[in-house]
């Protein structure tokens, strides 16, 4: 079976390659294809992941092109973890935002919008290339905003394009050993759009453990969101928020800690990848410790200025080993061979949530098989929760009509009807800051 990665130079890829390593089971990924724009990103990956495979017979053979037709032809799953505009574009999301007083985080708020706007254009084109090239093709979607790609992907390939995300799935794993539950046993009721949900549930042989969790101080207080949100908090909400909620539910502290960072995240990531790439072009470099390195040392900073600001402290150890790559595989594994499973996932509506029509994508549980990913029926969202996702799906729309239709004005719409951005005279100051710095937005006029 084929596997093409597209953003295959970039800096996780070596999580997705290493879990495939351990898979010997008929109908597995035998072929990697990475694909990306950057050869030099793209051969100081192949180095790393010919390290992981040092001495595995079985490891899947990896070959790296820059010709994006070439890497689809033939391929059986396409995961697309592309970044348009690159970490600098990153960096250049969170200044234009705080300059202006609001949020820059890459996938909430005016951030999030930018980048959007860069890259629907990009995947919408690749997914019309999957259409024509490799129509059997599964696409497994993770580039952010990951809810608001897949939805724009979608209307090409349909149900053929599935959103993931680690968060949730790292959540409800939380929640879980907290409450002394196995994971792979619990069933998590969780809600929403992509880093917009929220747990409702969590049941353990048909009982429902959260009420236990919510009535328990001492253990809100032990994991991650419920150091990030407060004990107070979440049970004012009755539910375990996604920890990029801290964004809406607490944010004037955060865009003052980010203002007061020493470096934005984008910034941060953005000169420790390059001190990666630049030591990969050493040939004496140790490829995977040089990798290893820097990955303990960016999921160590995850919302650090979240964290700051809330005093939550320092993330636990069981968070620094990634996820996303695991729901990837196991995603491929359920379609690829009918083996059965419930994940977390991005896909379309189809009636699941009654306040959002058909076609709109969002994040909850499915059951996947041969077939694809099939939403589970959920109970309605509470008001509060409805009316935050109504409000961004809204913004998403817009964001896909400005990008297919090329209209600034329509831009200036998404970023002012966004509930981060509380001003259309500061939407307009925001597209006229991001045009004027991102080339990719020079189509909106």
């Amino acid at each position: 079976m084929r596997l093409t990665i597209l953003g295959g130079g970039g800096f996780r890829v070596p999580l997705v390659y290493g879990a495939l390593l351990g898979d010997r089971a008929e109908g597995r990924v035998t072929r990697v294809v990475l694909h990306d724009l950057d050869a030099g990103r793209l051969s100081a990956v192949a180095r790393v992941l010919a390290e992981q495979a040092a001495g595995d017979p079985d490891a899947p053979e990896v070959t790296v092109t820059t010709d994006l037709d070439e890497a689809l032809r033939g391929a059986d799953f396409v995961f697309s973890a592309i970044r348009v505009g690159g970490l600098e574009g990153r960096a250049a999301d969170e200044r234009v935002a705080l300059a202006q007083g609001v949020l820059g985080q890459e996938t909430v708020g005016a951030g999030g919008i930018a980048y959007g706007l860069r890259t629907v254009p990009v995947a919408v084109d690749i997914a019309r290339r999957v259409a024509r090239l490799a129509p059997d093709a599964w696409v497994i979607n993770f580039t952010n905003p990951a809810g608001l790609v897949t939805e724009a992907m979608s209307r090409h390939l349909g149900d053929r394009v599935i959103g993931i995300c680690d968060s949730p799935v790292g959540l409800g794993r939380r929640i879980a050993k907290v409450l002394g539950a196995d994971p792979r046993e619990a069933w998590i009721d969780y809600v929403g759009l992509n880093h917009l949900g929220w747990v409702r549930g969590l049941r353990v042989k048909g009982r429902d453990q959260l009420p236990r969790l919510l009535g328990d101080s001492d253990l809100l207080g032990s994991f991650e969101e419920g150091r990030l949100f407060g004990p107070q908090w979440l049970r004012s909400l009755g539910a375990v928020p996604n920890e990029y909620l801290h964004y809406y539910y607490f944010n004037r502290e955060t865009v003052r800690a980010y203002q007061q960072a020493e470096k934005t995240r984008g910034a941060f990531l953005r000169d420790q990848q390059a001190g990666f790439y630049e030591e990969m072009g050493r040939p004496e470099a140790a490829a995977l410790s040089a990798w290893e390195r820097t990955r303990a040392e960016r999921e160590a900073t995850y919302m650090a200025e979240n964290r700051d600001a809330a005093g939550a402290g320092d993330r636990e150890e069981d968070d620094l080993s990634g996820g996303y790559e695991k729901v990837a595989l196991a995603l491929m594994r359920a379609i690829a061979r009918d083996e059965r499973t419930t994940l977390i996932l991005n896909v379309r509506n189809r009636g699941t949530l009654s306040v959002l029509d058909a076609e709109a994508v969002i994040e909850v549980p499915c059951l996947v098989d041969a077939n694809g990913a099939h939403p589970v029926a959920v109970d309605p969202l509470p008001g509060h929760a409805t009316g935050l996702v109504c409000a961004v799906k809204a913004v998403e729309r817009e964001v896909l009509s400005a990008a297919e239709s090329g209209s600034r004005t329509t831009a200036v719409k998404a970023f002012a009807l966004h509930p981060l951005v509380d001003s259309v005279a500061v939407a307009r100051a925001l597209v006229d800051g991001y045009t004027s710095v991102h080339p990719g937005l020079a189509y909106l006029t």
